[in-house]
């Protein structure tokens, strides 16, 4: 079952998935074994107060936002619920997602199973501590960003050289699924993968030349640095407001 504020949304997932739909979330939170709050940051206190009094007991909750602490989740359900915090990207439309997760003690091994089993089915799923994830809102949420900023700009110099537009960013892109690919599945460290595409003399050491005089992997990794900590400051003052602290 799902809710939704627009009629029409809904009406279309029924329509695709043959699912049950609700305008009423205390509906949904009724009906649900599993709880997915997948909302923007900022509507979790107002959707937790609508819900609150509709839970079972013996649900479990899975929340999906970046800052929001499952000690924040569970005080402004105001008692001890099973919550799951996670965190999935984009790619999760084509099934290739990669979902960091973390739960509370109350969670029992099969509970988390039954959610693993929901986060595996589009993509990979890693558990982590919770410290962890505002890294994991970088480095998952966050970089397919830079992943397609780097398409385009690849696709773009393809097209400098006089290569079709639609032929560069099919080329470029493939090349990029490859690569990553040959990451997870090789076990071999990115950096020996791209020391066997750079031959001595070659045109690919003299690419990553240029690229290395203008400081490329001091600018990706402190593109990540800088978004966890914007991660970690969303966090702060998302928490800080949930919990009645607002000034």
């Amino acid at each position: 079952m799902a809710s939704n504020r627009t009629k029409d949304k809904l009406d279309k997932l029924k329509a695709k998935y043959d699912i049950q739909i609700a305008i009423d979330n205390r509906e949904v939170a009724e009906f649900a074994d599993i709880l997915i709050l997948a909302i923007k940051p900022n509507k979790y206190g107002a959707v937790i107060k609508e819900i609150s009094g509709y839970i079972k007991d013996e649900s479990i909750i899975v929340a999906i936002a970046a800052g929001i602490s499952i000690d924040t989740i569970s005080k402004l359900f105001g008692k001890k619920h099973k919550i799951v915090r996670t965190m999935p990207n984009i790619p999760a439309v084509v099934g290739e997602a990669i979902t960091g997760l973390c739960y509370n003690e109350q969670v029992k091994e099969q509970e988390l199973k039954w959610v693993l089993e929901i986060f595996n089915s589009f993509g990979i799923v890693e558990t982590l501590d919770e410290e962890l994830m505002d890294v994991v809102t970088a480095v998952s949420a966050s970089s397919p960003a830079l992943v397609y900023m780097f398409i385009e700009a690849l696709a773009d110099g393809a097209v400098l050289k006089g290569l079709p537009r639609d032929k560069a960013y099919k080329m470029v892109s493939q090349a990029v699924l490859g690569a990553a690919k040959m990451v997870l599945e090789s076990g071999n460290h990115p950096g020996q993968l791209k020391d066997r595409v750079c031959s001595s003399g070659g045109t690919a050491i003299e690419a990553i030349y240029s690229l290395e005089k203008k400081g490329f992997r001091g600018h990706v990794i402190e593109s990540i640095e800088r978004c966890t900590e914007k991660a970690a400051k969303l966090g702060k003052t998302l928490n800080g407001l949930n919990n009645g602290n607002e000034k």
